[in-house]
């Protein structure tokens, strides 16, 4: 399959003054991933505590869950409005200002009187922590395409997925000791730090001749842009799809694990941290293949894989084949895939629209926070056992294959990508 390279897909950014010279080391990778994992951490240290939180503001599972759902639906609003304002001031800012407000609104959830409140308070949060996912992602397309942006995307998952490893344990413990509000406290002195850090480490990467002023109606504009670019759409939409996957384990596991098989605190943090090596696994994966295969190449294998697998966790959730352990390494098998295809289907999208990144990146966010949101509840209103979550997490995986044949050229013959992500470039 050949591929095509935009015009300005091997031009340098415009030299500008203010913008330094910038290729992200170890130490702003991490500072990139703590950006991009702030939605991540705020829903895993979170997540120990829906029991307790369902019986101490006296509402059901399905109420205690939708202060997750929510979060996530405020993130997809706020990575739409926050997209285009980094594109016309630039990454560093409304970077600042979310952090700064996600630090507000997590005092405010410690204070929360009711469910209703609390709700409202986390939807809001999930629209602050959004400017810092939406920045971290338009950074690396400032500065890269194709292979490099798919490793660097991958690397930033490698981050991302230490929080399932330590945040449910460590939520946990402080809930244990203090009671689920004071996770809302620790949130918040992680704002801070990361504040402090964003502040003095993260460097302005968009030019000021580059950014695009104008009010909301260039905002719709470049969205309606991103919308007619059916390829662009399809590409956004697998990695949404893959959070639909996560999301679904992620929400209905405390259900299906601690109250449905009686696991404890302790054994549930460990099957969580089993499937974050998992998601760190195949970032790690991704990384290494994709110096050696355009990621358009891996994408093709990678979601067929998931949804095979998916598939397998359905039908031993129906059966009951294997028991719990079963169940638990067919998750495990699933869950390892989710980073093998969505860091490349993110590159491959943001190297179509490089002169929009933070709008492209914002759409693509917003998707994965938006789709993820909207699914993750469908389990518990199925029923909430280990049946609903395969079906649901199957539903999504066989959904992204079908996405990405009908959308794009990934399994026909002889059609060119009108993209330059396929081509070993790099920007900067």
């Amino acid at each position: 399959m050949s591929a095509m390279t935009s015009p300005d897909a091997t031009a340098a950014p415009a030299a500008d003054k203010d913008v330094p010279h910038f290729r992200p080391d170890a130490r702003h990778v991490l500072l990139l991933g703590l950006m991009a994992a702030l939605p991540a951490i705020s829903t895993d240290l979170y997540l120990p505590s829906l029991p307790d939180v369902a019986r101490d503001l006296g509402t059901s599972a399905a109420g205690a869950q939708l202060t997750i759902t929510m979060t996530m639906i405020g993130g997809a609003v706020g990575q739409v409005v926050v997209g285009p304002l980094s594109d016309r001031f630039g990454r560093r800012r409304p970077a600042l200002i979310g952090v700064a407000l996600h630090v507000l609104t997590s005092l405010a959830c410690v204070i929360a009187p009711g469910i209703g409140m609390l709700v409202a308070l986390r939807s809001a949060q999930g629209f602050f922590n959004a400017a810092a996912t939406v920045v971290a992602m338009a950074v690396i397309r400032d500065r890269f395409v194709g292979s490099d942006a798919a490793r660097l995307l991958s690397r930033l998952m490698l981050v991302i997925g230490v929080a399932p490893l330590f945040a449910p344990s460590v939520g946990g413990l402080i809930a244990g000791q203090w009671g689920w509000r004071s996770v809302f406290l620790v949130l918040a002195l992680f704002g801070v730090v990361l504040w402090l850090v964003v502040w003095r480490k993260l460097p302005e990467t968009l030019p000021t001749a580059a950014r695009r002023p104008g009010g909301l109606s260039v905002a719709m504009s470049g969205y309606a842009r991103l919308l007619r670019d059916r390829q662009f759409a399809a590409l956004g939409m697998v990695p949404g799809l893959t959070s639909a996957v996560l999301m679904s384990y992620v929400v209905a596991s405390p259900f299906v694990y601690r109250v449905g098989f009686g696991l404890t605190d302790q054994q549930f943090a460990l099957m969580f941290a089993v499937n974050g090596l998992g998601l760190v696994g195949g970032a790690q994966v991704n990384a290494s293949l994709v110096r050696r295969m355009a990621p358009v190449r891996i994408l093709r294998v990678a979601q067929p894989v998931q949804a095979a697998l998916a598939l397998v966790l359905l039908a031993l959730a129906v059966t009951g084949a294997g028991g719990l352990w079963a169940l638990l390494v067919a998750q495990a098998a699933v869950i390892s895939t989710l980073n093998l295809g969505s860091p490349n289907a993110s590159a491959l999208a943001l190297s179509r629209h490089g002169e929009v990144a933070g709008t492209a990146a914002a759409f693509i966010g917003a998707l994965q926070a938006g789709v993820g949101g909207l699914v993750s509840p469908v389990s518990g209103l199925l029923g909430g056992d280990a049946t609903a979550m395969a079906a649901v997490m199957a539903t999504a995986a066989v959904a992204s294959v079908v996405v990405l044949a009908v959308g794009t050229p990934s399994y026909r013959r002889g059609r060119a990508w009108r993209s330059d992500a396929t081509a070993e470039v790099r920007r900067g």
